[in-house]
């Protein structure tokens, strides 16, 4: 089986995102550590974090995946920029480790100019500044489409993140099945194949969770335009064929599809029942 959920709003607080998802019919699901476009965190409460946790245990949720801001840039070709990134990053995780052991998503970021190799070290310093020994968060790279400048289009540019890490146990990926395809691995024809290059370069135990995005784009268009499942180019026989992968079961799967609350109960009731 897989966990199916999609992204939730945390104004009205953590426990009201595990009912919402409840009423959803999914069992995990992912929100925003502060504004998608930047500015400061919402203060959590514990007790709200507490019963949040009650719901986790008690209706059985996989893990769930937090989502950095957009506007974390930890290889910006402005030092302020990657100063800003910096105070994000080491701020979110000591929040998210008021709910351990969940997962932590970011996009490696976008290098400005720089090149990729400058912006791979800048990544990896920044995640050396912030990740600590006994920390019960998996912070999670995601694969990205290669829009502009953007960094981890490919697999090795991952690897060679996951490498620098003094700590990279510390580490995992986040496959967006949109991103990938617009960044050429073809999941619709060769998801097998696909896959086989992703434990060769990387390793599947890295591979901790999927958002689940059809894709507007023909494969290999670098645009990162995601659809609703079954209405884009990688299609509902494809999707269906990734949730059902042997490898891919016990992951958290997050729809990022473009879609209202409705929208969203039906493909959380179309992926559950794939696996009826």
């Amino acid at each position: 089986m897989i966990n199916i959920g999609c992204h939730l709003s945390v104004t009205n607080g953590y426990e009201a995102m595990g009912h919402q998802m409840m009423e959803f019919g999914g069992n995990t699901f992912a929100w925003f550590t502060r504004n998608p476009r930047g500015g400061r965190a919402k203060d959590i409460d514990p007790a709200d974090m507490s019963k949040l946790q009650e719901i986790l245990k008690n209706e059985h949720f996989g893990k769930l995946v937090a989502h950095a801001s957009y506007t974390m840039n930890l290889c910006s070709s402005k030092p302020e920029t990657r100063a800003n990134a910096l105070d994000m990053l080491q701020q979110d995780l000591q929040r998210m480790e008021q709910i351990p052991g969940q997962l932590y998503n970011f996009h490696p970021g976008s290098h400005t100019g720089q090149g990729p190799e400058i912006a791979i070290q800048q990544i990896s310093d920044g995640l050396n500044k912030s990740l600590w020994p006994k920390m019960q968060t998996t912070v999670l790279l995601e694969t990205m489409a290669g829009k502009g400048s953007e960094v981890g289009k490919t697999f090795e540019e991952l690897r060679e993140i996951i490498d620098r890490v003094e700590l990279n146990d510390k580490l995992g990926v986040c496959l967006d099945t949109c991103h990938v395809w617009d960044g050429g691995y073809d999941v619709a024809g060769d998801l097998d194949g696909v896959l086989t290059e992703f434990d060769k370069i990387i390793g599947l135990d890295r591979l901790k969770a999927i958002h689940f995005n059809d894709s507007k784009n023909e494969c290999g268009a670098a645009k990162d335009r995601h659809e609703k499942l079954g209405q884009g180019c990688i299609g509902m026989d494809a999707m269906k064929r990734i949730a059902m992968h042997p490898v891919l079961q016990n992951l958290p799967f997050i729809l990022e599809t473009p879609n209202d609350d409705q929208g969203y109960i039906e493909e959380i009731a179309t992926v559950n029942s794939w696996m009826k």
